[in-house]
């Protein structure tokens, strides 16, 4: 089976084919190794030998035909929400004992939730429902023979752009729309203290990181944006690169965020290897495509699934603080992993 993306971005209205017809993706141990290069990323939150950086070489590039866009204002489905499960109860218990003692200031907690459904239902089909239901979103179906299948619907902008012009963003703090607020963009919401102090703590890192490669940049924010369902506090980056071909060192500068990983970063990124219950895999690296000649547009992959079949596996996290609480940090993961779970319930479209 030759490997394959296809991705839809934010608020367009076509889908964009990457294969590669022979051989494998090249497999790189670092973001580093990206400069220059061209293609289809899959980088997962941890970097391996068994799970490297996966690039898609472009041999065939197609724009497919419209994608279904409705809205995204869709009610829950009838989910029960299941209490805390032990794993969980014990890695939130382990890492908000780091926080309690002043050794983090942040780190981001997930997990993985299995789903089934009776038969099989084709991955394209899943891509559609997914476009269909969250036009706000960069929608990206990938399979390789390292990678499996993974699904994305994140709304977390990586790193854009072309020539000198690029952009980023800090996207971080979390809250579900109910009732009349799904009629908005979420302009009633009230931030509490934790999500702002959240979000301050991953823009302030995403300037640090852009200070090392640019004196040329601009930040707007925050502001209340929906994915779905949920509503974000998002800040704006704008900045000027004077060299495309050495993306590879911003991204690895960049990944992972605070919003994937923490504060300090290498120190909670070497804690969450260690202690979380469940191997990220690709959920919390980064896709999309990589072109320094032309546009890049790499996402973070929130909001994630790896098909096997008529099983599906669900990621989800979020970040702690010191006045976190257990029900609600897992409340909030539901809430994320609802964004997947319709996609396996609804009907097809």
């Amino acid at each position: 089976m030759s490997a394959y993306a296809i991705y839809r971005l934010p608020h367009a209205d076509h889908a964009t084919l990457i294969q590669q017809t022979e051989g494998e993706p090249a497999e790189y141990l670092s973001c580093i190794e990206l400069n220059g290069k061209r293609g289809f990323v899959v980088a997962p939150f941890q970097v391996t030998a068994q799970q490297p950086i996966l690039l898609i070489r472009p041999d065939v590039i197609k724009t497919m035909e419209s994608v279904g866009l409705v809205s995204d204002s869709v009610e829950d489905r009838n989910h029960t929400t299941c209490p805390t499960d032990s794993s969980y109860a014990i890695d939130f218990a382990n890492y908000h004992a780091q926080l309690e003692s002043g050794l983090f200031r942040k780190i981001v907690l997930a997990r993985c939730a299995d789903e089934a459904s009776e038969e099989p239902i084709d991955p394209m089909e899943l891509f559609h429902r997914a476009c269909a239901l969250y036009p706000r979103m960069f929608i990206s179906l990938v399979s390789t023979s390292k990678s499996g299948v993974w699904l994305t619907a994140t709304p977390e902008i990586l790193l854009e752009g072309k020539d000198s012009d690029w952009r980023t963003i800090a996207l971080a703090g979390t809250m579900k729309l109910a009732g009349e607020q799904l009629i908005g963009e979420g302009e009633t919401v009230c931030w509490p203290t934790k999500d702002i102090q959240e979000q301050r703590i991953v823009t302030t890192y995403i300037a640090e990181c852009l200070e090392q490669f640019t004196g040329d940049f601009h930040e707007e924010g925050p502001r209340t944006v929906r994915a779905a369902n949920l509503v974000h506090l998002r800040s704006d980056f704008t900045f000027t690169l004077p060299d495309s071909q050495h993306l590879g060192d911003l991204l690895h500068t960049l990944h992972p965020t605070p919003a994937v990983c923490g504060l300090p970063k290498r120190e909670t990124f070497n804690f969450i290897i260690q202690n979380e219950h469940t191997p990220r895999r690709y959920y919390s690296g980064f896709m999309g495509m990589l072109d320094p000649e032309d546009e890049t547009h790499l996402y973070v992959s929130l909001r994630c699934m790896n098909i096997e079949g008529s099983h599906y596996h669900l990621y989800a996290g979020g970040g702690l603080l010191k006045d976190s609480t257990e029900e609600q940090e897992w409340q909030e993961t539901e809430a994320k992993l609802e964004t997947m779970r319709r996609c396996i319930a609804i009907k097809n479209m």
